[in-house]
C-alpha cells in the first residue's frame, strides 16, 4: 500500500517535470524576461519611494530647524547688513554716502501699489501661489539649462522672490549646488514662518538696488531725490528693473540703461495684467527727473581726510552714523571751479580755506578726484618759497624790529651762500614794509642772521609746522618743505592775532536715530606771539598785496597775503586771509618739475581771487588791526631798556628783572653820586648771544659790550600807507 503510493507520487512528479522543461529546453522561457524586468521595476520603485520619503523627511528636518533658528520678523527688521556713514555739510544737508545705504523702513501699507505690482510681475508673477519654490520656473530653468549645455551660461530664472531673500540675507552670492540647496530650503522656511506680505515687505526693504542702496525707500531718495512714498509708476519701473544687474542699470553708472530696463519692466506689468496699455505708454520713464548727484568730486579729498578721524572721535560700532562736518558745499564749488579755471595745463592745484577757528570750509587736493585721489592740500611736501618769510619776519619783529625800520638791499653773503633778488638789481635803502612787500631775499637772508635761523625755525614750529626745518642760511628764502595745510593754518593764525589755529573737519557724530556720540568742544587756542607782532606781520601782508608782489589778490576789500615762488618756478603759492576768512593755495607739477611763467603772484593769487570773491561775499567787510601797541620795554630809551635800573649794591638787571653781568671796568661807581656824563653802554642782540654761547665770539672773545649811539623817539604808530612808486620790481 504504501510503495504504490509512493510510486503515484514519483509519477507525478516526473510529469511535472517533463511537461515544463518540453518546450525549447535549454532556451529558456520567453515569458522568464517580462517577470525579471517587471521585478526590478518593482524594486525601483519601492526604493525610490523610500528614498523620497527619506527625502522628504530629511527636508521637513531641515526646514524645521531653519524655522527654529530663523530670526523673529522685528529682528530682521533691524538686521542691516554693515555700517552706513551718511556725511553730512555745514548745513546739514548729506553729500556723500559711505557704506550701505538703508532709507526708511517702509511697511507693505506705505509702499506705493504700484512698485508692489511691478516687483512683483518682474521677477516672481507666480509669487502669491507657490511655497517658496516656483515647480514652473524651475522647469523652465531645467529647459534652458539643456538647451544651453556646454556654453558656460548660468542657469536662470528659478529663483523666486522668497529665494532671493533668502540669498540676500543670509547667504552670499557664490553660485554653487550647495549654496542654490540651503537657498531652498531657507525658502521654504520663509514660507513657513513668515506671510507673503511679511516676505515681500521685507523683500521691498532689504534688496539691493545699486549706487550703495538697500531698500525701495534708499534707491529712490538715492536715484530721485524723494522717498518711495511718492514713487509714480515710471519711477517704480525703474526701481524694478534694477535688481537684475544692479551695477548695470544703477542710474548714477549708466541712466540711459536704467531708463531703457524701465520700458522692458512696463511692458512686462501690461503682460501680466497689473496695468494697461495705455498706463504703460502715459508713464514715459525717459521723462524721469533723476536727482542730481550732490556728492561732488572734490569733496571726496576733504571726507578722505576727515573720515580717518573717526577711529580716534568715536568706539568702534556698526550702527549707521551721522557725521558732521564743517565743509561748506557753496564755497567748495567756488574752490574746484578756481583751481580748474587757474591753474595752467599739465600742472596740479590745490586749495585749503579755514574758517577763523580752524573749521576747514573748503578742500580741493587736486583738479579731478577721479584721475588722481592724491590729496595735495593735505599730503604733498613741498617748499613754499617766498611764503616763508611769514616767521622770518614775524621773528624779526618779536626781536624788537619795527615795520617802518630802514633796512638796505645790498648784496650779502653769509657763509659762503650770496642770495639774490629775481630782479637781478639792489635798490638800497628802504623799510621793513617795503621790503616784505616786494620780496627782497637780500633784506630776508640779513634778518635771519641777525636774529638767528633757530629763532625762524622756532616761529615756524610754534605756528604748526610739523616737518623738518633745517637751519641753513637758505631756509629763509622757504628751502624747508611743508603741506598746505600747515601753512594756511599758520596764516589763520596770524588773522587771529596771534592765538593758534587748529584745522578741523568734523563738529559732532551721531547714530541715525540721534543719538549724540561725539561732540567737538570749543577750543580757546594758545598765544604764540603777542598782539603787537601779530598787528605788525598783518600790516606787512596787507601791504604785499595792495602794492607789493600779491596785487592779483586783491578782491575788493582787505586782504593781507604773501606770495611764494620756488627756484626755476616749480611752485607757486598764494596765502592770505580777508574777512575771518584764511585761504592756501599751492600750484606745481607732481614730479617737481619747472613750469614756466609759474609765479605765486599770478595763477596761484587769481586763483585765491576768484575763491574768495565767492567765499566772503555774504560775509561783512572787515578792516585788520594793524595798529602796533608797543610793549614797555620797547617805548623806554634802548639803553634803560636793557640795563634796566641799578639795584642793590650797583646791580644791574635786565627787562626780565635778572642780574646781568658786566666785565668789572664796565661797571656804575660805588659812589651815590651823579655818574660820568658818557655814552653809556648798550647790549646788542649779538652782544647777549656771544655771552650766552648760541654765537661764537666775533673778534675771537673780549666780553666788552658795543658802544653805540641810541637816538630816543616817540613811540611809532604803524600805519598802511598810500600806494607809492616801487624801490624794486616786483620779486618773489
Amino acid at each position: 500500500m504504501r510503495e504504490g503510493i509512493r510510486a503515484l507520487r514519483r509519477e507525478r512528479q516526473q510529469a511535472s517535470s517533463n511537461k515544463s522543461s518540453s518546450p525549447g529546453k535549454g532556451s529558456g522561457s520567453p515569458r522568464g524576461a517580462p517577470s525579471r524586468l517587471r521585478l526590478w521595476l518593482r524594486r525601483i520603485f519601492r526604493w525610490g519611494l523610500g528614498l523620497a520619503v527619506v527625502g522628504l523627511v530629511a527636508l521637513g528636518v531641515a526646514v524645521g530647524i531653519a524655522v527654529q533658528r530663523m530670526p523673529s520678523f522685528e529682528e530682521l527688521k533691524k538686521s542691516p547688513a554693515g555700517q552706513t556713514i551718511r556725511v553730512r555739510a555745514a548745513d546739514g544737508t548729506v553729500f556723500l554716502s559711505l557704506g550701505p545705504n538703508y532709507g526708511r523702513w517702509l511697511s507693505l501699507g506705505e509702499t506705493p501699489q504700484v512698485m508692489q505690482d511691478a516687483m512683483v510681475a518682474v521677477e516672481d508673477r507666480r509669487f502669491r501661489y507657490h511655497p517658496g519654490l516656483d515647480p514652473v520656473g524651475m522647469a523652465r530653468a531645467a529647459v534652458f539649462a539643456v538647451e544651453n549645455y556646454g556654453t558656460g551660461r548660468r542657469m536662470q530664472g528659478a529663483s523666486t522672490i522668497t529665494q532671493q531673500l533668502a540669498r540676500n540675507i543670509f547667504l552670499s552670492n557664490s553660485y554653487t549646488w550647495a549654496r542654490k540647496a540651503r537657498e531652498m530650503i531657507l525658502a521654504l522656511a520663509l514660507e513657513w514662518k513668515f506671510s507673503k506680505d511679511q516676505i515681500l515687505e521685507l523683500y521691498l526693504n532689504k534688496v539691493y538696488f545699486g549706487g550703495g542702496s538697500y531698500g525701495i525707500d534708499a534707491a529712490s531718495n538715492s536715484f530721485f531725490g524723494h522717498s518711495a512714498t511718492e514713487m509714480s509708476l515710471s519711477e517704480a519701473a525703474v526701481i524694478a528693473g534694477l535688481v537684475k544687474a544692479p551695477s548695470r542699470y544703477s542710474p548714477t553708472a549708466d541712466a540711459q540703461a536704467a531708463l531703457g530696463r524701465a520700458d522692458v519692466v512696463l511692458d512686462v506689468m501690461v503682460d501680466a495684467g497689473v496695468i494697461t496699455h495705455a498706463q504703460a505708454e502715459a508713464a514715459e520713464p525717459a521723462n524721469v527727473q533723476l536727482a542730481k548727484e550732490t556728492g561732488q568730486n572734490s569733496a571726496r579729498y576733504f571726507t578722505d581726510w576727515a573720515l580717518p578721524q573717526l577711529d580716534m572721535l568715536i568706539d568702534e560700532g556698526s550702527e549707521a552714523l551721522d557725521v558732521y562736518t564743517t565743509i561748506d558745499l557753496n564755497m567748495q564749488r567756488a574752490a574746484t571751479a578756481s583751481i580748474q579755471a587757474n591753474t595752467p595745463p599739465g600742472v596740479q592745484g590745490a586749495l585749503v580755506s579755514l574758517d577763523r577757528d580752524g573749521a576747514v570750509r573748503a578742500m580741493v587736493g587736486g583738479r579731478d578726484y577721479v584721475t588722481s585721489n592724491y590729496n595735495r592740500a593735505t599730503q604733498a611736501l613741498r617748499q613754499p618759497g617766498s611764503a616763508w618769510k611769514l616767521f622770518v619776519y614775524m621773528a624779526a619783529l618779536e626781536a624788537g624790529y619795527k615795520v617802518d625800520d630802514p633796512v638796505v638791499d645790498e648784496p650779502v653773503t653769509i657763509n659762503g651762500w650770496s642770495p639774490r633778488n629775481s630782479s637781478g638789481r639792489f635798490a638800497g635803502t628802504m623799510d621793513l614794509r617795503s621790503a616784505f612787500a616786494y620780496s627782497v631775499n637780500t633784506v630776508a637772508a640779513k634778518l635771519g642772521d641777525e636774529i638767528g635761523f633757530s629763532a625762524v625755525a622756532n616761529m615756524a614750529r610754534r605756528f604748526g609746522i610739523t616737518t623738518p626745518v633745517n637751519t641753513h642760511p637758505s631756509m629763509v628764502l622757504g628751502s624747508a618743505e611743508v603741506r598746505v595745510i600747515d601753512m594756511t593754518a599758520a596764516f589763520a593764525a596770524v588773522a587771529r592775532g596771534g592765538v593758534s589755529v587748529q584745522p578741523y573737519g568734523i563738529t559732532r557724530v551721531t547714530t541715525a536715530s540721534g543719538e549724540l556720540l561725539y561732540q567737538r568742544p570749543a577750543e580757546r587756542g594758545s598765544t604764540l606771539v603777542d598782539p603787537w607782532v601779530a598787528a605788525g606781520i598783518t600790516d606787512l601782508l596787507q601791504t604785499a598785496v595792495n602794492t607789493g608782489t600779491g596785487r592779483a589778490a586783491q578782491i575788493g576789500r582787505p586782504v593781507a597775503g604773501k606770495t611764494g615762488t620756488t627756484s626755476s618756478n616749480k611752485d607757486g603759492w598764494f596765502l592770505g586771509f580777508s574777512s575771518g576768512l584764511t585761504t592756501g593755495v599751492w600750484m606745481g607739477r607732481d614730479d617737481a618739475k619747472p613750469v614756466g611763467g609759474l609765479q605765486g603772484g599770478r595763477a596761484p593769487a587769481k586763483a585765491f581771487a576768484d575763491y574768495m570773491r565767492v567765499a566772503v561775499a555774504r560775509r561783512p567787510v572787515e578792516q585788520f588791526d594793524t595798529e602796533v601797541v608797543l610793549p614797555e620795554w620797547q617805548l623806554e630809551d634802548e639803553g634803560e631798556a636793557y640795563l634796566g635800573e641799578p639795584g642793590e649794591e650797583g646791580m644791574l638787571v635786565d627787562e626780565n628783572g635778572m642780574p646781568i653781568e658786566l666785565p668789572y671796568d664796565s661797571r656804575p661807581p660805588d659812589s651815590f653820586g651823579t655818574p660820568p656824563a658818557v655814552e653809556a653802554p648798550v647790549l646788542d642782540q649779538q652782544w647777549i648771544e656771544e655771552q650766552t654761547g648760541r654765537r661764537p665770539p666775533a673778534n675771537g672773545g673780549g666780553g666788552q659790550p658795543k658802544v653805540i649811539s641810541v637816538p630816543k623817539a616817540p613811540p611809532p604808530q604803524v600805519r598802511v600807507p598810500p600806494p607809492r612808486p616801487a624801490p624794486v620790481e616786483p620779486a618773489d
